[in-house]
């Protein structure tokens, strides 16, 4: 693995590490790497340092939903032009264009799930291109971008059906 990539892991899997210390992880010289992060965030390969909360353990009221789009694609733009309106919506935290029964999988953040239902009904669903779509609300998190949230010690206390 090249020097850039082991960086770039590294800085992934814990943004807090300095650079110092992502120096010795990757085993190359300290101005290497502190090239590198510069001309990754210069190029926009970095582009930015996030933090994993669990929202769970906090008094957030907040619903997570998945929504399955399918879409008319446009001339001449495909999904893109459609795409790009949707992900402007600041309730929208991704847009992921798909293979298989949908064109677009977007993950929206509301306080409830009524807001969710609202944000479908009247921006995503009427929307010009727009042909159906499949809300799914997250019930509980157990992995997000590599990341546990079930905690050490917890289990399952459901009884197993064979």
């Amino acid at each position: 693995m090249d020097n850039k990539i082991a960086l770039l892991k590294l800085l992934e899997e814990n943004p807090r590490l300095t650079v110092a210390q992502l120096a010795q992880m990757a085993g190359i010289p300290l101005a290497e790497a502190e090239a590198t992060i510069r001309e990754c965030e210069q190029n926009h390969t970095i582009l930015g340092y996030r933090t994993m909360i669990d929202w769970d353990k906090t008094d957030l009221e907040a619903v997570t939903a998945f929504i399955e789009v399918k879409l008319q694609p446009q001339r001449g733009e495909g999904f893109d032009r459609i795409a790009s309106h949707i992900y402007r919506w600041p309730e929208v935290t991704s847009v992921y264009l798909m293979s298989g029964g949908f064109d677009l999988a977007v993950t929206i953040q509301g306080k409830s799930l009524k807001e969710v239902a609202m944000f479908v009904a009247t921006k995503l669903a009427p929307m010009e291109g727009v042909t159906a779509t499949a809300t799914h609300f997250v019930l509980k998190k157990y992995k997000d971008q590599g990341v546990e949230f079930v905690s050490a010690g917890e289990t399952d206390h459901r009884n197993v059906i064979v």
